[in-house]
């Protein structure tokens, strides 16, 4: 067996219950244990920031994780950097949200808090996610990075803001968006890159729409078999749902608890 360079998603892919219950089967557990002793590299992917997700490693055993839609980088628990988003885009897009009446907040650092000019974002969203922290008369500019930047709109209603088209986003509150890096496709080839490996020797395991971007022709794509539609059809195997073993028997299927050789 050839050592394997592993990226798995977080919900619905290494944990089941989905976002508001969270938990781990036993069977992933095992497989995340046999897997490190086979001698694989592992690692997570995820969209949300390192400082958000960094608890993940601990609960999963993971000391390697693409962070921040692929802009983080962590290599045996040490964060390597995140690029942050780019701040003319930013500039204009928090111009355009301010002439067209969308409260907003920018994310400048790794915790979980986003800085507002005001209440509105809060009084909109009621949002409790992450800490909104006022700023009176804040703007991107003051700050040496913006990572990510929630906007408080409708679904439907960001077809308003024409700079929003050359900016990654997702949506996954009817009454916010973030802008935010979408790119781990992106990531995991830096992290490769960085260790000198090989891409074909990827292997990724996903469920959902954010973690199209990470299945492409480069190397081999698990998806899960709760996995969207649209993440099957990419796939070059689908497995079992999360709660019904799907990590260990993609892992069994693929013969990854034999210990690598080379």
């Amino acid at each position: 067996m050839k050592r394997k360079y592993l990226f798995f998603d977080i919900d619905g892919t290494l944990a089941a219950g989905g976002y508001e219950y969270t938990y781990i089967p036993e069977s992933t557990k095992l497989a995340l244990q046999k897997l490190a002793e086979a001698g694989h590299f592992l690692s997570i992917a995820t969209g949300r920031s390192n400082g958000m997700a960094r608890d993940y490693m601990d609960v999963f055993g993971i000391r390697n994780m693409v962070s921040d839609g692929g802009n983080g980088l962590t290599l045996d628990g040490k964060l390597l950097g995140i690029e942050p988003l780019p701040m003319d885009l930013v500039v204009e897009l928090v111009n355009e949200c301010n002439t067209k009446g969308f409260p907003w907040g920018l994310v400048v650092d790794d915790s979980p808090r986003r800085m507002c000019p005001d209440t509105s974002f809060l009084d909109f969203t009621g949002d409790t996610y992450m800490e909104c922290v006022e700023i009176p008369g804040c703007r991107p500019e003051q700050f040496d990075g913006v990572f990510k930047v929630n906007i408080a709109c409708m679904t439907g209603e960001e077809q308003k803001l024409e700079i929003l088209k050359k900016l990654p986003w997702a949506r996954f509150h009817d009454d916010y968006l973030f802008v935010e890096p979408t790119d781990k496709a992106r990531g995991i080839k830096r992290m490769m890159d960085h260790l000198g490996a090989p891409y074909e020797d990827v292997m990724v395991f996903g469920d959902a729409m954010n973690d199209l971007s990470m299945f492409i022709d480069d190397w081999t794509c698990i998806a899960m078999g709760n996995a969207c539609p649209e993440l099957k059809a990419k796939a070059d195997y689908v497995t079992a749902d999360v709660e019904e073993d799907g990590i260990y028997k993609a892992c069994e299927h693929f013969g990854l608890f034999e210990p690598v050789t080379e």
